[in-house]
């Protein structure tokens, strides 16, 4: 079977869904999102059931909250890095910290109003700071750790030069009016460090989890701006 991916708008969180010899779902979406998952799928034409394996870029309420529905769905694994495994298996997630004065505003609301209590999954791979190869279901990339906006974010990085990078970016106007560097960050530092591991790496085009697809130049720009 020939290589593909998809994005499926699931809530406010974009999921994608990569299509090799098995197939290969990244993040499960934000509140409401089951009925735009499955709206998804069946214009793809791609049963649930056919889901082999759900990558959790980070563990934030946003890309967890349509795990439980998903999983029963599918009936998939669940993959997600060691330092965010716990917040997927309790439910409890916190949001992350701004970074530049409407982040800190955005963080400062979100967890005062902000408290998801999420049904619990249970993840079957822990994935390590070593990453994790996608080979194995003919999908041809790799899981990548990428700290920052989390401690355990990783992002999906495909031999295309196509990179699923979750909230390492974003682009969607209540985030911020052009794509780029994210508001939202509990070590920016740290972030700046994953972007600058992986942006040797062939990436071409960035895929953020908030907003569409835009060029890696954008973020070089930026990083080389950073201060």
């Amino acid at each position: 079977m020939a290589f593909s991916f998809h994005r499926i708008p699931v809530g406010i969180c974009n999921c994608y869904l990569l299509r090799g010899e098995r197939t290969v779902l990244v993040d499960a979406g934000a509140w409401g999102g089951t009925p735009a998952f499955v709206r998804g799928m069946n214009a793809l034409g791609v049963d649930p059931k056919q889901i082999d394996l759900i990558v959790i870029t980070h563990g934030h309420w946003d890309h967890i909250t349509c795990l439980s529905d998903i999983r029963a769905m599918s009936g998939a694994q669940v993959a997600v890095h060691q330092r965010d495994q716990a917040w997927v298996e309790t439910g409890r997630s916190p949001f992350p910290n701004g970074v530049g004065a409407y982040g800190r505003a955005m963080s400062a609301l979100a967890k005062t109003l902000l408290h998801p209590k999420l049904p619990p999954v249970k993840v079957d791979v822990s994935i390590g700071d070593d990453g994790l190869s996608l080979a194995e279901y003919g999908i041809p990339g790799r899981v990548v750790y990428t700290p920052g906006h989390s401690l355990g974010h990783v992002s999906v990085l495909l031999d295309s030069g196509d990179a699923l990078v979750g909230d390492m970016a974003m682009n969607d106007w209540y985030l911020r009016w052009t794509p780029g560097l994210p508001v939202l960050a509990d070590d920016v530092h740290l972030m700046i460090a994953s972007w600058r591991k992986i942006l040797p790496m062939g990436i071409q085009t960035v895929y953020p989890s908030h907003g569409a697809e835009f060029p890696v130049t954008v973020i070089r720009k930026e990083i080389e701006a950073f201060q």
